[in-house]
């Protein structure tokens, strides 16, 4: 759903309180925190989603992969998962319900976690995803809205797979490219987690529907800092600049551009191909850490040892422009 239904549709909804709650909605975050003890929180996520890709075992990976990554960007590790069906058993073989069962199993034992069950619903349009519970240190839980100025941002997956899809469905994308891209977003965030606990990192949250820009703004709106962008520094995938000079642009793109326009400022040399990246919804992106400026540089070399070899520094925390995001 777009941002900006989302906050209407909540608008003047009373919410429950807990004291035991460390983040809930207000502000809402990647995932909720429920505290348990002095040394442990649960925090909880779902997620779920239509296709992106023909092969129903790579997309149930990619859609569990996705589901997890809230759990990373809250500084935990995942323990349960229970399954989200909705399946045209009428329309299709439940063979294809298996492959994505299988593929979203595999990448659950790949985590780590456990399958506890799940809920299936008959519908006209097949949607699979994970309801997700993990764990964490009270004091060691990340937010999205812990800034501290002059944070380096680093990005540890490209952009652009909004982008390349879209080629995809068109049967525009090469073979090499479907399996490149695919492979990007079924990759779980668990090592780029696993390494940053070793790191003053104050923020975090992981890049998904709304886009790199969409997801920044949920970072500095209502906070005292701003963040300014390097776009020369963005890792991209190559094609996915080439797709989009095609046209090859989703729909997505243009609504989390037009939600996001107020707190964007964007240099006059920062080109429309560009700005395609920056609003392109992803699916299973990367996560966007901040990290002190001290750190950043072996954090970064860390994740790159370790995997991660387009991670990037792409921005810095900024006293200015408050509460916007500059691309420059």
């Amino acid at each position: 759903m777009p941002p900006g239904d989302l906050d209407n549709a909540l608008c003047g909804l009373e919410f429950p309180t807990d004291s035991n709650v460390i983040v809930g909605m207000d502000p809402a975050d990647d995932a909720g925190v429920y505290k348990i003890s002095e040394d442990l929180a649960i925090i909880q996520t779902v997620d779920f989603f239509t296709p992106i890709v023909d092969d129903p075992y790579w997309f149930g990976q990619i859609a569990a992969a996705n589901a997890f990554s809230d759990i990373y960007a809250m500084g935990g590790v995942p323990k349960t998962a229970m399954n989200l069906v909705s399946f045209p058993i009428q329309q299709m073989d439940s063979s294809i319900l298996r492959q994505i069962l299988q593929g979203g199993l595999d990448k659950i034992k790949e985590a780590g976690a456990v399958l506890l069950g799940g809920h299936s619903v008959e519908d006209k349009e097949l949607k699979y995803g994970l309801s997700v519970t993990g764990f964490v240190h009270p004091d060691r839980v990340l937010t999205k809205k812990n800034l501290v100025t002059g944070d380096r941002l680093i990005l540890t997956k490209p952009l652009g797979t909004g982008i390349v899809n879209t080629a995809i469905k068109g049967g525009l994308a090469s073979d090499s490219v479907v399996k490149t891209t695919t492979s990007l977003m079924a990759a779980l965030n668990r090592e780029a987690a696993r390494i940053m606990t070793d790191y003053p990192v104050h923020a975090c949250t992981d890049i998904t529907g709304f886009g790199l820009i969409g997801h920044i703004r949920e970072m500095v709106i209502g906070s005292e800092y701003g963040i300014v962008l390097f776009a020369e520094a963005l890792p991209i995938i190559p094609e996915a600049l080439e797709y989009a000079a095609m046209g090859l642009v989703p729909a997505g793109t243009y609504k989390n551009r037009e939600f996001c326009q107020s707190r964007v400022e964007m240099a006059p040399s920062i080109d429309r191909l560009t700005q395609d990246i920056i609003f392109d919804p992803q699916t299973s992106g990367g996560l966007l850490i901040c990290a002190s400026p001290e750190a950043a540089e072996d954090l970064l070399s860390q994740l790159k040892e370790n995997g991660m070899e387009q991670a990037a520094v792409i921005g810095e925390v900024m006293v200015e422009p408050t509460g916007k995001v500059r691309v420059e």
